[in-house]
């Protein structure tokens, strides 16, 4: 045993050759501050060892290693930038050492090696997989990029153009493809992995090891034409897709440019230096926020899962858009599904829904016509609710109208075994109320799943005042198991994420009465705040037939601060019969083109029913849209985490994320407030206090405004 220490061993093998085995505490290994240190002291008893003839790198558990350990960035964040630029330098030694051992060296790799894990093997002469491997450099989806020698040792390896494709993007790439690309030099089968590794080892001369490891520290061999065109084209393209709020892989781009024609050293310093820029901004620290918040959330559901029944069979009441997403996806998932109705042609219907998503998947090579039958299959379309006696868990996806809901509540749980658990589909109306119906409200909850359901990925779960926690574990371990991410939310009107949003839409409603203009709207919170759509855009997505009802909800559950005072712009809509997409008109005109995307326009009718109700528009400051818009939001988010209503900032932040596409470039609502300051968001707030209720900041907040406090 040359080292041993807590994360990775050194065995010197009877053959001369040296084993350096990443076996970490844990599921994964880590490249973690304390791994990075103990790789350096197994480095300096390595060097000191005689008579090696090569170093062979593996890992004890089924993955090489997942990357750096990303709970420690944001304290690496707040580090003065000499002392951060010392904790690279040093990180960058390390592995500088380990390309520069005298012998060959050889990475073996089954699972991923993703991040600092790639740029581990990177620095290794070889490197050898099974079909598992999956390789790649994800830094930039957390708003940063390589740190430890990616960005130079890439583009020597596999090209200029290749190495940007690889950082800008962040996927992860098939053993296959690595293959072809030379970042692996052979895929070899498990089984003969180990010892095709060392004979290659052993026959590195013949292979021309020091060759290879000249070409990864020597400079690019680019003209200055090609160089120019190469990172020229590169930065058109990733500005282009990357926008405005994410630096990153622009800034992988520029480092890859100034750094071709160095040596491998100052290259590396360039590379230092930008990364320690990218440390420094906001959408770094928003994105490795959502990283971490992504994981709490993920924990939660998998403790859930652990407590829980397993759901072998669900039924879905209502054959609508929704209620056939909801089974499709079940099915898909490989949880068979009866979907009842009341009528042949909505079974039709929802029936329709699950093989047009299907189809879509078959088109796509993700599922083949075999699968495709099997899954259509395991969809049970019925009209009684006899079928419903084997269920585990019933999802109720019926008109959004209390009373149909309860009706059709009380007539489920007389014919499900009274270990069921029965769950609503409503997106406003209170859970407590539609327990009320029920014998059993302990076994009752919200299951709120998006629209479309193949494609959102939250789904709120709801916990009625009665619910047990067998209940919510059992919910929380299904949706997960359809492959969503839930987040449990405490009873309310529009509970989490439709009680935020439509402050958000009362804003909106009230800059149009005050004469802004809805496109220049979108434009703004769009293009300056990041959201996927404007406000406008999106009442017309949802339905302003929906916003309608939902709007009304509210303003019952909070009169205070959500009872519109006059005509809104959605009671304006609403009455003309402008719904938005699903009948063509709303605030936009919406139509297919040639591939049956739909196209909008401006609606001239809607826009002059806005124009008799107030007047010529007039022009607002951007900022004064992004503050009216977002600051009913962010109040009515505050009152929920004060409420109780939601259970963390982390879990308000990934609802509105996934469930609304707050721009992940801010981390979501309580990440921004942080990156702004508490006191900039009271002057922003209190500037528009005149506005009415929803633009008054709690007490709790100016508390910790006072005093420094932040919500992470």
């Amino acid at each position: 045993m040359i080292y041993q220490g807590e994360a990775l061993s050194i065995t010197l093998m009877d053959n001369s050759i040296a084993e350096l085995c990443f076996d970490a505490p844990g599921s994964v290994n880590k490249l973690d501050s304390a791994t990075l240190l103990s790789l350096e002291t197994a480095l300096t008893a390595l060097e000191r060892t005689e008579n090696v003839k090569g170093l062979l790198i593996t890992s004890a558990k089924d993955t090489f290693i997942v990357g750096a350990d990303i709970t420690e960035f944001l304290d690496k964040f707040e580090l003065p930038e000499a002392e951060l630029a010392t904790w690279l330098g040093r990180a960058n030694s390390i592995f500088n050492r380990m390309e520069d051992l005298p012998f060959p060296t050889l990475s073996l790799i089954r699972g991923y090696a993703l991040g600092g894990g790639c740029e581990c093997i990177l620095a290794t002469d070889f490197r050898l997989g099974d079909a598992s491997a999956r390789i790649g450099l994800p830094e930039t989806k957390l708003g940063l990029m390589p740190g430890f020698g990616g960005t130079v040792r890439l583009p020597r390896l596999v090209g200029a153009d290749n190495a940007m494709e690889w950082i800008t993007t962040g996927q992860d790439h098939r053993a296959d493809d690595c293959l072809k690309l030379g970042i692996l030099d052979a895929v070899v089968s498990t089984d003969k992995l180990r010892e095709a590794a060392i004979r290659l080892l052993q026959q590195a001369d013949e292979y021309r090891w020091q060759d290879r490891r000249r070409q990864k520290t020597s400079p690019l061999t680019l003209s200055k034409t090609e160089a120019t065109m190469s990172f020229a084209t590169a930065k058109g393209m990733v500005a282009a897709k990357a926008g405005p709020h994410y630096p990153a892989p622009l800034m992988a781009v520029a480092t890859m440019a100034a750094a071709a024609g160095m040596s491998r050293d100052d290259a590396l310093q360039v590379e230092q230096d930008n990364f320690i820029k990218l440390t420094r901004t906001p959408a770094a620290r928003a994105l490795v926020g959502i990283f971490l918040n992504d994981q709490l959330v993920k924990g939660k559901a998998k403790q859930a899962a652990k407590h829980a029944t397993p759901v072998q069979q669900m039924a879905v009441l209502g054959a609508g858009i929704m209620g056939g997403g909801i089974a499709c996806l079940a099915a898909v998932k490989g949880i068979p599904s009866v979907m009842k109705d009341i009528d042949n042609k909505a079974l039709s219907l929802g029936m329709n829904e699950a093989g047009k998503r299907l189809n879509q998947q078959l088109e796509r090579g993700k599922i083949d016509g075999t699968r495709l039958a099997g899954v259509l299959s395991s969809i049970r379309p019925t009209l009684s609710y006899d079928e419903l006696a084997d269920a585990d868990l019933v999802v109720e996806a019926v008109v959004e109208n209390p009373d149909i809901k309860a009706r059709v509540l009380t007539e489920t749980e007389q014919k499900v075994n009274e270990n069921a658990v029965i769950a609503s589909n409503t997106s406003t109306i209170p859970i407590s109320a539609l327990a009320d119906s029920l014998k059993r409200p302990e076994r009752f909850c919200g299951m709120h799943f998006f629209n479309p359901v193949h494609r959102m990925p939250l789904v709120e779960v709801i916990r009625g005042k009665k619910t047990s926690d067998e209940t919510i574990n059992r919910v929380m371990a299904c949706a997960s198991a359809m492959g969503k991410t839930p987040i449990v939310v405490n009873d309310c009107p529009g509970f989490f994420v439709n009680r935020v949003l439509f402050p958000y839409f009362f804003g909106f409603t009230h800059l149009l009465a005050d004469g802004a203009d809805f496109t220049e709207i979108d434009k703004v919170m769009e293009g300056q705040f990041g959201w996927p759509m404007g406000p406008a855009r999106l009442l017309d997505v949802v339905g302003i037939d929906t916003a309608h009802h939902a709007a009304a909800v509210m303003a019952a559950g909070f009169p205070d601060r959500m009872t519109p005072t006059g005509s809104s712009a959605i009671e304006l809509m609403f009455k003309q019969h402008f719904l938005g997409q699903k009948n063509g008109h709303g605030f936009y005109s919406w139509q297919q083109d040639k591939r049956g995307r739909l196209q909008k326009t401006v609606n001239t009718q809607g826009m002059a029913l806005l124009k008799t109700a107030y007047g010529e528009s007039r022009s607002f400051e951007a900022d004064d849209i992004v503050a009216r818009m977002m600051v009913p939001m962010v109040n009515e988010v505050v009152r929920c985490l004060e409420e109780g209503v939601i259970a963390s900032p982390a879990e308000a932040d990934m609802a509105l994320i996934l469930g609304l596409g707050f721009p992940p470039f801010r981390g979501g609502v309580f990440r921004w407030l942080d990156i702004i300051g508490l006191q900039q968001y009271l002057a922003m707030a209190d500037r528009h206090a005149g506005l009415g209720p929803l633009y008054q900041v709690s007490d709790r907040l100016r508390h910790m405004a006072q005093h420094n406090e932040t919500f992470y």
